[in-house]
């Protein structure tokens, strides 16, 4: 995203109604970093073994959308500025990542227990979504 558009998305979600206990806009970042790098070590465990035929594809499904999902958020959010859109789309990452903990635990329950963290910021993520959105779902 250019500059321009970058300073726009963040104008825009910074005059959204927010509730209270939402986290400071600093968070965010550092947060994500950490998760991102549990998510490179699971995801890329889970598709190098599934590459491998050591998982049966169908284990790996649910880490591909989850993947997909989560990579299309920002640019809803940010992009689009569609709170609603957003809405929709972090359920599906909630939804695709509690699939991917329950497939791969039989297989590698590390790669469960390490998604964690991952999963309760999801959880927080998303019922923070869903409020915004609700909030703020007279704005356009």
């Amino acid at each position: 995203m250019p500059a321009k558009n970058a300073s726009s998305a963040f104008t825009w979600y910074s005059k959204l109604k927010k509730p209270s206990w939402a986290p400071p806009g600093w968070l965010f970042g550092p947060v994500w970093s950490v998760l991102y790098v549990l998510i490179i070590l699971s995801f890329g465990a889970v598709f190098l073994q599934a590459w491998q035929n050591q998982l049966p594809l169908l284990v790996a499904l649910p880490f591909i959308l989850n993947l997909i999902f989560n990579l299309m958020f920002s640019p809803i959010q940010f992009g689009m500025k569609n709170n609603l859109l957003a809405a929709v789309d972090i359920l599906l990452v909630l939804a695709t990542l509690l699939w991917s903990i329950i497939a791969i635990w039989p297989y590698a329950p590390w790669i469960a227990w390490i998604n964690v963290p991952y999963l309760l910021w999801v959880c927080f993520a998303t019922v923070l979504q869903l409020t915004v959105t609700f909030i703020n779902r007279n704005k356009h």
